[in-house]
């Protein structure tokens, strides 16, 4: 079955497209692979619509704005999918299958018995009717639903790809987006995954707020600032970090309070090594040594983060790329996946990546 997935992440820079031929066990062939930038009216709107959901009420109807976003995602996706498939000699009667993630605009883990709850904006049955193909979506609410984290998803891929790439374990995958989660491989069919705390989101946040751009590119100002062990031990003290996985998280969850009295420099420098801290404890709270962690997504571009790493963990660390594998496109190549997983009914969550129960199937398909 011949998948185009689709993923854009929190950081709202692009919608990503990876075509997998996959049967949602094993990958034949790594189809193409791309990004289309977001519009800036797109994005604006997204913001909004992330600002109304920090302050929705649960129980309350969901913010206007929701179906507004949704509807522009889904024509996102679909014009970009245009151009690509275009680029590389496709059609869409060439797909027999679209997975759509959606934009995440909220995201609540599970708390003192209270659901989580997490929003993925994206209208698979527009997205079907514009492209005539059917459309995997809604991946995380059914887990959710059965008392789920609702994440991390791309665990079941990491395997794959792994797997895909002659690799044995045990050795662990580390995707740093705007939230950083890794996957542990433990054994021939055992997984464990969590996300280990913010990845590119505080930085992000951080230089949007100091009026300094949208990121910290090439870590121009982590590599000019001094960590302060102050700052990184207070947001360190948030109670995330003592809690066992599975467990989840939001950009939003960490506030930038503690590095007020910081230049930006120091302040985005202070925000690498917090993220390679906690990373460093995730693997601590594990236990065991992988062979090497493969490190995939936006952050492996930022050479503090990767130095940062490098330095905090006990074993090699590498991009994705020194494997072969398009480290920009592994979420993408990942809904691809589970797509077909779902179409199938396999599952997608497992106790061991977001603390389901048992193992579950989720998603939705919609049919044009």
């Amino acid at each position: 079955m011949r998948v185009l997935g689709f993923m854009t992440g929190t950081s709202l820079d692009a919608v990503d497209m990876a075509v997998l031929e996959t049967d949602g066990d094993t990958i034949d062939i790594f189809g193409p692979a791309g990004e289309r930038r977001l519009s800036d009216a797109t994005r604006n709107v997204v913001l909004e619509a992330t600002k109304q959901a920090l302050a929705w009420p649960r129980g309350a109807p969901e913010p206007p704005i929701f179906r507004l976003v949704a509807e522009m995602v889904a024509e996102e996706h679909f014009a970009a999918a245009e151009s690509f498939l275009a680029d590389h000699d496709l059609a869409w009667p060439d797909i027999d299958l679209v997975g759509m993630h959606g934009q995440t605009v909220l995201h609540e883990r599970p708390r003192d018995g209270v659901p989580g709850r997490t929003v993925q904006l994206g209208d698979g049955a527009m997205l079907a009717r514009l492209t005539g193909r059917p459309v995997a979506y809604d991946f995380r609410t059914a887990d959710v639903a059965a008392g789920g984290e609702g994440a991390p998803l791309a665990p079941i891929y990491h395997l794959a790809r792994a797997r895909a790439s002659g690799l044995t374990p045990p050795l662990a995958v580390l995707n740093i987006g705007g939230v950083a989660n890794v996957t542990f491989w433990n054994g021939e069919t055992d997984i464990t995954a969590f996300d280990t705390g913010p990845g590119n989101g505080m930085i992000d946040l951080l230089v949007q707020a100091r009026g300094a751009g949208r990121f910290d590119a090439d870590g121009k100002y982590a590599s000019v600032g001094r960590a302060d062990e102050g700052g990184v031990r207070a947001l360190l003290a948030h109670p995330y970090f003592s809690s066992s996985p599975p467990k989840s998280l939001d950009r939003y969850d960490f506030s930038l309070d503690p590095l007020e009295r910081l230049s930006l420099e120091d302040a985005a420098a202070t925000l690498v090594a917090f993220m390679a801290e906690g990373v460093r404890l995730a693997f601590e709270m594990v236990g065991g040594t992988p062979t090497e962690v493969i490190v995939c997504g936006g952050g492996r571009h930022n050479p503090e983060i990767m130095k940062a790493l490098s330095a905090r963990l006990p074993m090699p660390v590498r991009t994705a790329e020194d494997h072969g594998w398009r480290g920009d496109s592994i979420e993408a190549e990942a809904f691809a996946y589970l797509a077909a997983r779902t179409f199938r009914g396999l599952p997608i969550s497992f106790p061991g990546t977001t603390g389901v129960p048992a193992s579950m199937a989720g998603g939705k398909i919609v049919r044009s």
